[in-house]
């Protein structure tokens, strides 16, 4: 399980969005904490309304008084300002993580400054992409406190690719250690909501298309409830269901329905691939599903 996060901060109250789940995991894990500022080149001297942090001792200062007020004084925490400026903020994060050996990395999905142009196919994927490390990213609060957060349900989407299921393991042992339940679901595209090429054969071919479609929604029935009844029998708290649609969508519906407190999934950490978890369809789940995810590569 995760035993050592790593919380990029810029100074910004968007950027301490992240500090609710990180605090939670911290605690119920439980995990030492490394939280972490980067110098970065050409700066913008502000970050939605917050003043950047650019002097390496006022940035120090800056980590030191977010563990004070956000940590539980018993948490095993660090601080690290990398005081050469970078321009690659991306792959100086996937850097200190290795150098620091994090096996899990606490991001806000937007921000600015430190975490320049984080909208998550810039910053974020690239963490993916560069790293080997899971990536927590949180949805941005507003300018108040901190958003509180807790785990009482955890959502599992899978496609079916054995490789994904690397993303299930990690959910297994988050459930396992926060005593909750997990929801398995899958989604099987309607003829209206192929993408790419396939759509080429619902143009040319739609009844044998609806045929092919409608045999996998029926092979992921027996996938998932496999794994419902293994999952069951292990103890866990389970629920598994299939849906039609446009995965991103149908993930979103179910998260809202079943009120998840996070998803977790297997991500291909290649770039451009043509898989259910790219960048893109993941991308659209960050965007429609307002809770936080856990993006394992695989």
């Amino acid at each position: 399980m995760f035993t050592h996060l790593l919380v990029p901060l810029d100074g910004s109250n968007l950027a301490e969005s992240v500090l609710g789940a990180a605090a939670y995991l911290a605690k119920i894990l439980p995990a030492s904490v490394t939280l972490i500022h980067m110098i970065e080149k050409n700066a913008p001297q502000e970050i939605h309304g917050d003043r950047h942090l650019n002097d390496v001792g006022e940035a120090e200062t800056y980590l030191r008084e977010v563990a004070r007020r956000v940590f539980p004084p018993d948490t095993v925490i660090d601080f690290h300002v990398h005081s050469t400026e970078i321009e690659h903020v991306a792959r100086g994060i996937v850097e200190h993580a290795g150098e620091f050996e994090t096996d899990l990395v606490v991001m806000c999905t937007h921000g600015q400054g430190g975490i320049r142009d984080l909208l998550f196919g810039n910053i974020a994927q690239q963490v993916i992409t560069l790293g080997r490390t899971p990536l927590l990213l949180v949805q941005p609060g507003g300018q108040g406190p901190t958003p509180e957060f807790t785990c009482r349900r955890i959502l599992v989407p899978l496609d079916g690719q054995p490789e994904h299921e690397q993303g299930l393991l990690k959910a297994k042992a988050l459930a396992k250690a926060c005593g909750v339940g997990l929801d398995l679901v899958m989604a099987v595209h309607t003829l209206e909501t192929l993408p790419g090429k396939w759509a080429v054969h619902r143009r040319l071919l739609p009844a044998s298309t609806s045929e092919t479609l409608d045999l996998e929604f029926q092979e992921a029935n027996e996938y998932l409830h496999q794994y419902q009844e293994e999952l069951q029998a292990n103890g866990f708290t389970v629920t598994a269901r299939v849906q039609r649609g446009d995965p991103a969508e149908v993930i979103a519906e179910a998260a809202q329905k079943l009120q998840s407190d996070l998803t977790v999934l297997g991500t291909h950490a290649r770039p451009y691939m043509d898989a259910l978890w790219s960048g893109s369809t993941v991308l659209k789940i960050c965007k429609q599903c307002h809770i936080p995810l856990l993006l394992v590569p695989v």
